[in-house]
């Protein structure tokens, strides 16, 4: 990388250099609500989503705290959904209807990708159509998409980013061998497809990750060999772990390997953003997502329903 690209990174970092991403008060009923949604995805049974219901207002008042991180709060919380009622996926079902309409809207992503005239232009718009996928995502309160609008989404890409770092993501992607991406939310995967592709076209070794296990709506290697991730990807590998976002001790001793080996992480979602702002990087984090909820906003100063491309 140029010693201005360096630079450029440097400056980024330094302006979230200590910040770290807590709860705040909203979060709570952001907890309970996505917990109570995915209780009724989970089971019928009455009794059970009483049970359910029960257990996690123990949990909330045990670990709602200032100190608690939201993703943690988040695996936990539906671990406990997942185990009380017995399903072991409740978003099954909407996961795979996601993947099948992404699926339906990706010649589109592709084509429009395709008219760009150069290499720097085909990634920006990759990577802009992957930050639009984010917005596929269940039962944040306020927050809803639908899959006619997201032609209209794609289209007003750059009007609706609030942070571009692109250019340096563009440079330090350009001077890295091995790149690490970390996917977010089925559906959403599908999206992510071309802008591995152009990864890879500026001749990284790109590794793709997925989670170990169902958690939310996040893509699994199910997913991403529904949409053909790994026909696209030099690898495709897991966590090792169910965790929202990333949590290091949970991961196994594959995905650290990669991952500390890395020359760039792409880190897609608001999961990895709060979980990464929690840890000391060694490497450039590309961090690629729409701020679906204030508390995210706030932490990046820019308003709600924005794209973000932020290189930490």
């Amino acid at each position: 990388m140029t010693e201005l690209g360096w630079c450029y990174i440097g400056v980024v970092k330094s302006c979230l250099e200590g910040l770290k991403l807590k709860v705040n008060a909203e979060c709570a009923s952001c907890v309970l609500h996505r917990g109570f949604v995915e209780i009724k995805e989970a089971t019928e049974d009455p009794s059970l989503q009483i049970k359910a219901m029960s257990s996690l207002l123990r949990l909330l008042a045990r670990e709602f705290k200032p100190t608690a991180e939201p993703a943690r709060l988040s695996t936990i919380r539906d671990r406990l959904v997942r185990r009380v009622t017995g399903n072991p996926d409740p978003y099954a079902r909407m996961k795979q209807l996601n993947n099948r309409r992404a699926l339906e809207l990706l010649p589109m992503v592709k084509n429009l990708i395709s008219r760009e005239s150069s290499v720097g232009s085909r990634f920006r718009k990759a990577c802009l159509c992957s930050i639009v996928g984010n917005v596929m995502e269940f039962d944040i309160p306020s927050h809803a998409f639908r899959f006619e609008d997201m032609g209209e989404m794609i289209q007003r890409a750059e009007e609706d980013l609030a942070i571009d770092d692109i250019p340096g993501i563009f440079e330090a992607a350009k001077r890295s061998k091995r790149v690490l991406y970390l996917t977010d939310n089925a559906g959403e995967i599908a999206f992510d497809t071309p802008f591995v592709h152009e990864l890879k076209r500026l001749g990284a070794h790109v590794v793709v990750v997925v989670k170990g296990g169902p958690i939310l709506n996040d893509a699994t290697m199910k997913d991403a060999e529904y949409v053909g991730m790994h026909k696209v990807a030099d690898k495709v590998i897991t966590t090792g772990t169910d965790a929202v976002g990333l949590i290091p001790e949970e991961c196994s001793h594959e995905f650290l390997t990669f991952y500390r080996s890395a020359d760039l992480v792409v880190a897609k979602g608001m999961g990895y953003a709060e979980t990464l702002t929690e840890l000391d990087l060694t490497s450039p984090h590309a961090l690629l997502l729409r701020t679906k909820c204030v508390p995210i906003a706030n932490f990046f100063s820019v308003s709600r329903d924005k794209n973000v491309a932020k290189l930490m």
